[in-house]
């Protein structure tokens, strides 16, 4: 049965940074294409970050040059750091194994003065 946890979510100030982890068990890791979401209130679920099985990215637009994405395939785990970050960025960010279509919980950003 696979497994995708994420923590690392959490209240910061704008301008600030985070580190998301998403640690899969169950699965063969580096196999798979991985990727981060969020989704704000209100708003339909969009692709942030992804990174392919040859260490390939792709960002969204509105993080590129802030947020990176980095898998760690010995740990079975894909990060997502966030830096410089706005208000907008508030959601619930959650990690995506793009081959088996299989989702972690999520953890919650908040950015807020």
């Amino acid at each position: 049965q696979v497994q995708l946890v994420e923590s690392g979510g959490g209240l910061v100030q704008p301008g600030g940074s985070l580190r998301l982890s998403c640690t899969a068990s169950g699965t063969i890791f580096n196999i798979n294409d991985m990727a981060w979401y969020r989704q704000a209130p209100g708003k339909q679920r969009e692709l942030v970050a992804a990174v392919s099985t040859r260490n390939y990215k792709d960002y969204a637009d509105s993080v590129k040059g802030r947020f990176t994405i980095v898998r760690d395939n010995a740990k079975s785990t894909v990060y997502l750091q966030m830096n410089n970050l706005k208000p907008e960025d508030t959601a619930v960010y959650y990690c995506n194994d793009r081959d088996l279509d299989e989702w972690g919980q999520g953890t919650l950003v908040t950015v807020s003065s």
